[in-house]
């Protein structure tokens, strides 16, 4: 194929923050090849890795075979899947054929999957090209990207923060224009966590809508298989892909389908829809460049036509001692007896939460799983006068690299205990009731790091939650700004 056919070449950094919906047309057109593509994007995660250690893993030769592969398809004119020759990412809690899934976890490094998971899987089937795992703490059992495995994960918007967690290899390798698309996870913020952090889309969807084959609960789970990208169309387009019915998943059968491409496209604006909106719950400070930054979004969301009114969340909203009964016990469930066997090969942050669990009661977990049910017809009630929920994704920019999950967190100079009621109190909660919530970007503070918006749709309501959000991203336009790298 002569890729370009004479069209002027496109710079290496245009390339590299080109939306997947653009690369595609792109490579239909001839003016770009899959080969190409890969050859480049491997190149930058190879000069980019030692920078911000976002990989655990990269597959150049497969990826560069599939790539010759997907470019003889096209000059044979054979049928094309709707990613096709689209370079992706996944996060290294994901199974993937035939290449490594640590769960960045020292005991599994030599762990090979003999089948995709299924979110991978669809993917693949379309024409994506995996090239990489992304890094992520233990088991993903953090806010931030750290493990014994491979050490810290660096925001590519300043190298001495963290990238979030614990999908922030993803987020770091999408912000920095590694790859167009990233399989991330969500368990209580960890796609719109790193999103907000480095200034991408982290979308965590209903339950059900993408199945999650890997998990051990199906019933009780709240934990999410994700896309992320740097345009809520590209969102959309993965959602499209990875979305549907499968027998790995009860949550998933009997979901009605959508377009969700054509659903997410912004058009017109948002007169008629009601937004209601709360900076943070009682008791949880903001900083100002996040308060500051809700103002505007709220304004951007009115300038559309919404009609926006405050919702009060005094009463039944401190969710993070209910999030941590239950997910700490799932975990203890599940790696207490690997802790117990190789204690030197986990982290002691790991080994902590896996302990604090022991002195959960089987009826302590049992009210927890109550209160769950209750955060659920709280969340629908406010839904009864709303068709979306607004609020800042954290309370503040990105942490430094080195902050302890124990230790005290710095808003506007006051020390805060408890990381994770104190940055993140509103991620936590959708998992637990299943609703839609995505992470856009909402500006950047005074230390230039990226701000992120939480919008939060009805319960299966991501299609029309991806249109608002497009409409809000396309109006406050803080896509063009790149980090620095």
């Amino acid at each position: 194929m002569n890729a370009r056919e004479g069209k002027a070449p496109m710079s290496d950094e245009s390339l590299f923050f080109t939306p997947a919906t653009e690369l595609i047309g792109l490579m239909r057109s001839r003016q770009l090849s899959p080969v190409e593509l890969v050859t480049a994007v491997l190149a930058r995660a190879e000069r980019l890795q030692p920078v911000l250690n976002c990989f655990i893993t990269l597959t150049p030769e497969r990826a560069l075979a599939e790539a010759r592969r997907a470019e003889a398809d096209m000059a044979a004119g054979r049928p094309l899947g709707k990613l096709h020759g689209i370079p992706f990412t996944v996060k290294d809690l994901v199974n993937t054929e035939g290449v490594a899934t640590t769960f960045g976890a020292v005991v599994h490094r030599d762990n090979v999957p003999a089948e995709d998971a299924v979110s991978v899987a669809r993917l693949r089937a379309e024409g994506a090209i995996l090239i990489g795992k992304t890094t992520t703490p233990e088991f993903g059992s953090g806010p931030m990207t750290h493990s014994p495995l491979f050490g810290s994960t660096r925001n590519p918007w300043d190298l001495s923060r963290t990238s979030g967690g614990s999908s922030g290899g993803a987020a770091a390798a999408t912000a920095a224009g590694i790859a167009p698309l990233a399989i991330a996870t969500d368990g209580g913020g960890s796609t719109r966590i790193p999103a907000a952090c480095n200034g991408v889309v982290g979308l965590k969807q209903s339950n059900g809508v993408i199945p999650h084959s890997q998990a051990q609960d199906l019933f009780g789970n709240q934990t999410y298989v994700t896309p992320m990208t740097r345009t809520v169309a590209d969102t959309a387009l993965m959602l499209q892909v990875m979305a549907g019915p499968s027998a790995a998943d009860p949550w998933s059968l009997g979901l009605r389908a959508h377009d969700y491409v054509e659903q997410a496209r912004p058009q017109g604006d948002l007169r008629g829809k009601r937004v209601l909106y709360c900076l943070s719950p009682p008791g949880r400070p903001v900083s100002r460049d996040v308060t500051e930054s809700f103002s505007a979004a709220l304004q951007t969301l009115a300038a559309l036509g919404a009609t926006l009114e405050p919702f009060d969340a005094s009463s039944g909203f401190d969710v993070e001692p209910i999030w941590r009964a239950i997910n700490h016990t799932v975990w203890r469930a599940r790696f207490a007896p690997l802790v117990e066997k190789n204690p030197d090969s986990f982290s002691d942050t790991f080994k902590r939460q896996i302990a604090s669990a022991a002195s959960v009661s089987g009826v302590e977990y049992q009210e927890a799983m109550f209160a769950r049910s209750a955060l659920f017809k709280r969340v629908q009630g406010l839904f009864e006068k709303a068709d979306v929920l607004a609020m800042p994704t954290l309370t503040r920019s990105a942490l430094p690299l080195a902050q302890d999950l124990f230790g005290p967190i710095d808003i506007d100079g006051q020390q805060f205990d408890n990381v994770r009621a104190h940055w993140y109190p509103w991620t936590m909660l959708f998992n637990m009731t299943g609703h839609p919530a995505v992470s856009v970007p909402a500006g950047f503070g005074r230390d230039a790091m990226p701000l992120g918006l939480q919008l939060v749709g009805r319960f299966q309501g991501d299609a029309e939650l991806l249109q608002v959000a497009s409409q809000f991203e396309a109006a406050a336009n803080f896509s063009a700004r790149r980090p620095g790298l």
